[in-house]
């Protein structure tokens, strides 16, 4: 391709390009995307994930997690198999309202984090212990006791 022919695309593509530009900076479209940067700002800006501390020791399993400013009831422990699983869910309601009490603006934000740590073996979800005081959790998994076989002597 002659570098012309080149030439012309290019300045076609730009040609193109403006009216998509001017179409995404003016009004109404650029107040809609910089509400949905907002949306997207505050409803992420929750830690996506939070420190999980697993210790072994002769009897069983610490989980230990520091989770300030967090409130007992807004952290789920679930158990399946060799899987515990922590999760924290925080909601939050914003409401701008103008000189006449009328509403303006109201904003609600669901935000949930969560962590899934795996034990090498299946837990006894009846025997864990939990507990959470000062912002820190820890959790209390003890190991399971399995039956030692004895081989037999070939006869």
């Amino acid at each position: 391709m002659d570098e012309r022919k080149k030439n012309e695309r290019n300045e076609l593509f730009g040609e193109l390009i403006k009216p998509l530009n001017h179409f995404f900076h003016e009004k109404p479209v650029k107040g809609f995307l910089q509400q949905m940067d907002e949306l997207f700002k505050t409803t992420f800006s929750f830690a996506p994930s939070f420190n999980v501390e697993v210790s072994e020791t002769e009897h069983g399993y610490l989980i230990s997690s520091e989770l300030p400013g967090i409130k007992r009831e807004q952290i789920d422990i679930d158990i399946v198999d060799r899987y515990v699983t922590i999760s924290i869910h925080s909601s939050e309601s914003l409401t701008q309202e103008d000189e006449n009490q009328k509403t303006v603006r109201r904003q609600e934000s669901l935000q949930r984090s969560s962590r899934t740590i795996p034990l090498p073996q299946p837990i006894n979800e009846r025997e864990v212990k939990a507990s959470y005081k000062d912002g820190l959790l820890q959790i209390l998994v003890p190991k399971q006791k399995g039956k030692k076989i004895i081989l037999d002597d070939p006869k």
